[in-house]
């Protein structure tokens, strides 16, 4: 087999020593267009786990490696002149030139040939290889060549930043950050060697610009940042190495290979280097490509398939906890605004791959630091208790309503009500969850009308059989629990008329009602077009929401939360998307919020004051054209204006044809968006499944309270196994029930342990001497 490789970098130096090594008989040629000696660039990490698997494959290679790298457990985080250190943490760092130097000796040792100063034209003089490895980095000729056929997607990312060095030593890997009058400026800085460290330095664009800096003029960039961290660099002078001003690019290929042409490295796929990942996810996929190619010596596709087959789904989420990572970055003025050590949290947990678990097993003296400053620091409505009390089990309060704990039981529609009258089902349903804990409960979208309704199943709040049958449901709630309980008053609009989710999930009704909405477009194209409403059907509609919160309040609710999120009707004026009036109710996000804000204002009106309300949104449509960041901000803002006490923050479900990014916690960076720049409490949702990640979220700052939809349904008392989980001691157990303390707390310490051991197991090994 010959192989051609195009780009010498790490990647692809390394699947030529490992293919060699397997197959000597193979030809591999390394084509490199710079001399043996360059490199661009300071410093690269890796992670132990990392150098492990270097090990298991080729002892050489890492023998040679280790024997160069410079280890650390600590992060630190310093931010104007504040400072904490984060043990626990194993990583090393190399010189890229002497990475690159030392797979250049592995690559003669094997027999691979290296060509340097080699400019390749065009990869047809490669005709008779039976494999092309472009590796030719981000700028990849091969891969632009043929991007229709590899599907290539470049995004340049909104921050800018440049790679210098200097001869500052370093004892962790620091990221310093200083606030300018500008903005904030973040340094990613490690020591790689002796006397040498890489600093990466970042900041918004907008930053950059007001700075004055320019893309090429490296004296200009070194004379302004020297100045402006010369505390950081005590003394010591910034290197600069072709050290350009950039916007990171987010690559990624539909295909990552064409042909006898495969990808690899930065010409397949990216990383932001915030996460310490470019290299390895380089080499990784080098011993993937290495392994198929060994495994199927005759037949080229199907070591490709392998491949891909292998290696896509690691590299697409660590590429997702990059651009997780990235945000963070991104935002770094509005999170500026947090206390120190909620400030330094956010950035050790920002990818979700860490969690405040993790931390605690790796530096509890941190994460101690972290939950005291939270009780002592957070919203006044917060009654401080003692610091050691976990984030999800602190009181919270909104006017006069104060919560046991952070856990909202999410609105989840039950679908079993008869003519819109809820029953014995809903009475355990939201019983249960009362007695399992839960700090806030909020009911089902509840309609203000029998049209308003979704399905013929769902439950209404527009008679009097209705409020009384709530009734009994609130009345359970406050004489046996300290759960408060509030009501989801909404109307389905162009979404209503549909069959429950186990006859038909979003199919609509053989005969459905007449739909109304914002404009006169279908949610899906079997669905009825809805009558654009006009503005006496607006006003109807408008006070049957105020008689509905008139209700609500009869039936002895807590909290209204007003549904305006989804694509449901007053969703469906919020977004550009499914609202194309021409009248003073479209247009500008000014315009489509009037109907909605009318609304809540005629609500809110009635509803006793000292009794909070809740406005739900949707903060992305996840379409082409949809509700911008800006537009939710804007949204945020008036909801608060008009008396809203807390935002919950949801997205999609606006059109069908959506396509969300869903991962873990994965809508709370919108929750993040709206808390931390128009200051209003806010409630989070979406994939998340445990304590740990409530606690990490809560902390963080990213929410005020968490919504749990789906982990209540078969775990009534998940905030009781929680609490146990936690060895917090609730004070608000049935009399009835306290003599289970005695089992489920020795359960759950037991449970923990053996968690606590595993994560230790798996935590980063200590290279401390």
């Amino acid at each position: 087999m010959k192989i051609t490789v195009i780009g010498g970098g790490p990647g692809g130096l390394y699947f030529s020593i490992l293919t060699k090594k397997a197959m000597p008989h193979c030809q591999i040629d390394v084509y490199e267009r710079n001399k043996p000696d360059d490199s661009f660039g300071f410093g690269v990490v890796f992670s132990d786990e990392t150098l492990g698997e270097f090990l298991k494959r080729d002892m050489e290679s890492y023998e040679l490696i280790r024997s160069n790298f410079a280890y650390w457990d600590d992060i630190i985080i310093a931010r104007d002149g504040e400072e904490v250190s984060i043990a626990g943490n194993g990583f090393c760092g190399c010189s890229r030139k002497t990475l690159l130097k030392l797979l250049h000796q592995r690559c003669r040792e094997e027999g691979v040939s290296l060509h340097f100063e080699a400019e390749i034209p065009d990869e047809s003089v490669f005709a008779d290889s039976d494999i092309i490895l472009a590796a030719d980095g981000i700028g990849s000729a091969i891969r632009t060549k043929y991007q229709k056929e590899f599907g290539t997607q470049i995004t340049l990312k909104k921050n800018r930043f440049v790679w210098l060095g200097s001869t500052k030593p370093l004892d962790a890997f620091t990221y310093f950050f200083r606030t300018t009058p500008h903005g904030v400026i973040v340094a990613h800085s490690y020591q790689y060697e002796p006397g040498m460290s890489t600093w990466i330095f970042e900041c918004s664009d907008e930053t950059w610009q007001k700075h004055g800096f320019e893309v090429t003029n490296e004296q200009d960039t070194i004379s302004k940042i020297q100045e402006l961290f010369k505390e950081e660099l005590d003394g010591h002078p910034l290197i600069s190495n072709k050290s350009h001003w950039r916007q990171f690019p987010h690559v990624v290929n539909k295909n990552w290979y064409y042909k006898n042409i495969v990808l690899l490295g930065d010409a397949k796929a990216t990383a932001h280097y915030s996460i310490g990942s470019g290299t390895k996810l380089a080499m990784d996929c080098a011993i993937g490509l290495s392994d198929a190619v060994i495994a199927n010596p005759t037949n080229v596709q199907a070591a490709f398939q392998q491949y891909e087959a292998i290696r896509r789904n690691p590299v697409e989420m660590i590429q997702y906890a990059a651009l997780v990572s990235l945000d963070w970055f991104e935002n770094m003025d509005r999170n500026n605004q947090h206390p120190f050590y909620q400030f330094a949290f956010g950035c050790m947990t920002r990818s979700k791959k860490v969690t405040y678990e993790n931390l605690q097993i790796r530096d509890k003296s941190f994460t101690d630091k972290v939950l005291k400053e939270f009780n002592m620091n957070c919203h006044s409505e917060l009654v401080t208790e003692s610091n050691s009390t976990p984030a999800a089990f602190t009181t919270f309060k909104l006017r006069d309503l104060e919560f046991a704990n952070r856990i909202v039981m999410a609105p989840m529609g039950q679908y079993k009500a008869v003519d819109g009258i809820v029953n014995d089902w809903h009475f355990q349903h939201y019983s249960s969850r009362a007695l399992g804990g839960v700090g806030l409960i909020l009911t089902e979208m509840t309609a203000i009308s029998e049209t308003g309704r979704i399905t013929e199943s769902c439950a209404g709040i527009y008679t009097h059989e209705q409020i009384e049958a709530w009734k009994r449901i609130t009345a359970f709630v406050h004489s046996h629990s300290k759960t408060k309980i509030g009501i989801q008053i909404g109307h389905s609009g162009r979404k209503g008329a549909t069959l429950e989710p186990w006859k038909g999930n979003n199919q609509p009704m053989n005969t459905p009602w007449e739909l109304v909405a914002a404009s006169a477009l279908p949610f899906k194209e079997e669905f009825s077009v809805p009558k654009e409403m006009s503005v006496q059907e607006m006003a109807e509609v408008k006070m049957q929401f105020k008689q509905a919160a008139i209700n609500a309040e009869q039936a002895g609710f807590d909290m209204i939360e007003l549904q305006a999120h989804h694509g449901f009707l007053l969703a469906s004026f919020l977004s550009p998307l499914t609202n194309i009036r021409t009248d003073e109710f479209g247009g500008t996000i000014e315009n489509r919020l009037k109907y909605p804000l009318e609304v809540f204002k005629e609500m809110r009106s009635v509803f006793p004051n000292d009794k909070p309300m809740s406005v739900r949104i949707s903060a992305a449509d996840w379409a082409e054209g949809g509700i911008s960041e800006d537009e939710v901000l804007v949204m945020a803002q008036a909801f608060k204006e008009a008396g809203a006490d807390v935002i919950n923050v949801s997205t999609g479900n606006t059109v069908a044809n959506q396509n969300p990014v869903v991962g873990r916690m994965w809508q709370t960076p919108f929750s993040d968006a709206v808390r931390n720049s128009i200051h209003i409490p806010t409630i989070t949702a979406g994939y998340i499944q445990d304590i740990d990640q409530i606690n990490t979220i809560i902390l963080n700052g990213r929410a005020d309270l968490v919504a749990l939809g789906r982990p209540l349904l078969l775990d009534p008392y998940f905030v009781r196994n929680a609490q146990a989980y936690e060895n917090f001691k609730a004070n608000d157990i049935d009399v009835s029930y306290q003599a289970g303390i005695s089992h489920l707390y020795p359960l759950k310490a037991s449970e923990r342990k053996q968690m606590e051991g595993m994560k230790k197991a798996l935590k980063p090994k200590s290279n401390k001497k």
